[in-house]
């Protein structure tokens, strides 16, 4: 039987891909700093209670199992930190990078798989899809704590031979009962009223979480050397339109008056005001106005070889 450990293994992300491997047959540790009742009384599951700075609690773990794979999910947002990534939260990540990709080196892990953010791109002026190799500017604390864990696994596990490693750059995610994200995409952070431009025929690029981990079941089963080693991009299929999460909040939760309005003219003042504002490069769903109309994509042909991205806002559990 397959051993894998899962970082954050009782957030929102952490329980869903937990729960998923367990219905392939799989033995899932999951290490968090508090349990979750979404798996704990499932067979072949065990957790142990740790924060990411406590570097022991994880040695243990490494001491007592003999993993094949880890998922490090811990330090993700809508896991386990809230939408406001202080320098408090950034500093235990980066302490946690210090150790968690040494432990995997030194224990003889097979595949080690970084759950990392889409947030780490420079946002293009064009339509065009981003794709892995596109530049990098992590602007918000988000960004930064994601993109300093991608260097610091590429460093360290780069010197690990046969060693498989991924990084999984996902876009904001969902799921049914899960509508943070999708709900701030409608939502002014000014005064937290909701609103739709025109119609609402205009998108983002969201991800399922169950298309996360649909990814990560069939990938894992065929990831046996180093040759899948890189980076994939994880989203939906395509765009969520903002009439669809206005019908999907009416649906699943509740959502009051929505404002119909009409798309503002973005002044360069404006674009300057924002780039300085403290709260979008702290609050991780800070919703950029200037950026509401360019329905940008991520390339996710990559992930296409292992993932047929079948869930969306309309089908989602």
């Amino acid at each position: 039987m397959n051993r894998i450990l899962v970082t954050g293994g009782c957030g929102l992300i952490g329980n869903h891909v937990c729960s998923g491997f367990l219905k392939k047959g799989f033995e899932v540790v999951a290490v968090d700093r508090q349990p979750s009742d979404y798996n704990m009384e499932k067979e072949n599951f065990s957790f142990f209670e740790a924060k990411p700075s406590e570097k022991g609690r994880y040695a243990e773990v490494f001491e007592k199992f003999k993993f094949n794979t880890v998922i490090h999910i811990a330090n993700t947002a809508d896991n386990d930190i809230g939408p406001i990534i202080t320098d408090a939260e950034m500093k235990e990540s980066a302490a946690m990078d210090e150790y968690i990709y040494r432990f995997a080196i030194a224990h003889d892990v097979e595949q080690f798989i970084l759950i990392s953010t889409t947030q780490v791109y420079q946002m293009p002026k064009t339509r065009e899809p981003l794709r892995e190799d596109d530049f990098i500017k992590p602007v918000t604390n988000y960004a930064k704590l994601k993109y300093e864990s991608e260097q610091h696994m590429i460093k360290d596990i780069g010197r690990a031979r046969g060693m498989m490693v991924a990084i999984i750059r996902v876009a904001p995610v969902y799921t049914k009962e899960f509508c943070a994200n999708l709900e701030s995409k409608i939502t002014d952070p000014k005064d937290n009223t909701k609103f739709v431009y025109r119609t609402g025929e205009y998108g983002f690029h969201m991800c399922c979480v169950h298309n996360l981990v649909d990814f990560l079941l069939t990938f894992v089963q065929a990831a046996e050397d180093h040759s899948y080693s890189g980076t994939y991009n994880m989203a939906d299929k395509n765009l969520t339109m903002a009439s669809e999460i206005i019908e999907y909040m009416k649906e699943n939760h509740r959502i009051g008056v929505v404002l119909q309005r009409n798309p503002p003219n973005t002044s360069l003042k404006m674009i300057a005001n924002l780039i300085d504002n403290k709260e979008m490069k702290t609050n991780y769903r800070f919703l950029d106005f200037t950026r509401i109309l360019t329905n940008n994509m991520f390339d996710i042909m990559k992930a296409s070889k292992y993932c047929s991205f079948r869930w969306t806002v309309k089908n989602t559990k």
